[in-house]
């Protein structure tokens, strides 16, 4: 699924577009792969999803934290940045990845492509991107509970954005 998204709002709609149709991880882990060059929107993005869920505070990257968990009336979610890491598993086994990812909950991870694969194959890949007309946006949905996330966000999603 493509979209194109105006503006930082429209980003932060999208984010809480997802979390509207969030499946029970109460029940499931559920892997959400963020990509996108410097200020495309990844932040925001989780940001949007992360209000959405119900959380409060101060919703920041985790560039230097690494990993930053949330406790939400829908589940845990873990906000996971590995721009600052050494490419690869031995750099994650280090953030206690491998525990993260074997529980319950959201784990929304920028970067992704710095884990070099260790992280498996995402239930959801988002892709950002600076267009001329504000943001691109490409969802790909990967294992059965991603592509039942997104057809259930898809027409939330679809009213956050400008044109497909």
């Amino acid at each position: 699924m493509d979209l194109i998204l105006a503006d930082e709002a429209s980003t932060t709609c999208a984010g809480a577009a997802l979390a509207r149709c969030l499946p029970d991880i109460r029940k499931e882990r559920l892997l959400v792969a963020i990509s996108g060059e410097l200020g495309s929107g990844k932040t925001t993005l989780a940001r949007g999803l992360l209000r959405a869920l119900g959380v409060a505070g101060s919703v920041h990257s985790p560039t230097f934290t690494l990993v930053e968990p949330y406790e939400t009336a829908r589940g845990t979610v873990h906000h996971i940045d590995l721009y600052r890491i050494q490419p690869g598993a031995r750099a994650l086994d280090s953030l206690g990845i491998r525990d993260i990812c074997g529980a319950p909950g959201l784990v929304l991870v920028e970067w992704p492509e710095r884990a070099d694969g260790a992280l498996g194959t995402p239930d959801l890949a988002i892709r950002l991107e600076h267009r001329e007309a504000g943001r691109g946006l490409s969802l790909l949905a990967q294992g059965e509970s991603g592509r039942a996330w997104l057809a259930a966000s898809r027409a939330s999603l679809e009213e956050c954005c400008v044109s497909r």
